[in-house]
């Protein structure tokens, strides 16, 4: 009778071992998560989100999937059944388009950031951005001035008016070559494929990025405000952690770190 006894609780004792560890590995350790939140953000978040990430993690153990470009090209992903968590966008329009068509949560929508345009030159380049501005894309050694594309690019569509408000837009457009996002449009200026483009600040004064060029910020008032919304999708499996990270968002810290980078906090 006892050996059944002790039989019985041996086996009790191995079920909830067991038990315990079928449990860590399906939902992970206490404290930290299992699947990536995956997030879609607009390339000029590239080095900002990167180190949100980093600090996120360390901070909760909730790692995040990144996933950088444009913010239309984003927005037809996420319509076309991309698996994203979250949308950073550049601007609000992107946000609101999808929440119109059911993909977003609208109770999540908010402005996270305003971003700033400048106009960008390798760093040893003879231009004389501080004292010329704009002046200098109707210099003769400016062959080709990158953008991003417009169609689905906000800084790209901020450029454009920005040029516009200029008075340089028909002067300059046949030398205009589009990259797919604003960060692309960086790297054909770092790359020599462009003598001069137009950026996003937090581009130009990324760590990365702040020896291989100098920069104009162009006057906020030549072009739309870059109002930057996020947004929580509605195919989220992760729609409690999804809010956690927009709360983290919101906190000081980030948005010194924000600042850091160029952007307005609103």
């Amino acid at each position: 009778m006892m050996r059944t006894r002790k039989r019985a609780a041996v086996i009790y004792l191995l079920a909830t071992v067991l038990g315990f560890s079928f449990l860590l590995t399906s939902t992970g350790a206490p404290g930290q998560q299992s699947t990536p939140l995956i997030v879609a953000a607009a390339a000029d978040l590239s080095s900002a989100m990167q180190e949100i990430a980093d600090r996120y993690q360390k901070q909760t153990g909730v790692t995040m999937k990144l996933s950088f470009g444009a913010s239309g090209a984003l927005t037809q992903q996420i319509e076309n059944g991309a698996p994203f968590d979250l949308f950073f966008s550049a601007d609000m329009d992107y946000p609101r388009h999808l929440i119109a068509a059911g993909d977003a949560d609208s109770a999540s929508l908010r402005e996270y950031a305003i971003g700033k345009l400048v106009l960008w030159v390798p760093a040893n380049s003879p231009l004389d951005l501080q004292h010329k501005g704009m002046g200098v894309l109707l210099d003769p050694s400016v062959q080709k001035i990158s953008i991003a594309n417009p169609e689905h690019a906000p800084y790209g569509r901020a450029a454009v008016a920005t040029l516009k408000h200029a008075g340089l837009y028909d002067r300059v457009s046949d030398r205009l070559v589009l990259g797919e996002n604003v960060a692309q449009a960086a790297q054909f200026v770092e790359s020599g494929n462009a003598q001069a483009g137009f950026v996003a600040l937090a581009h130009a004064v990324a760590p990365s990025m702040q020896e291989k060029g100098k920069y104009w910020v162009v006057p906020s008032e030549d072009y739309p405000p870059l109002a930057q919304g996020v947004v929580i999708l509605s195919h989220s499996q992760h729609k409690k952690e999804a809010a956690e990270l927009l709360a983290y968002i919101k906190t000081k810290e980030i948005s010194e770190l924000l600042r850091k980078y160029g952007f307005e906090v609103p």
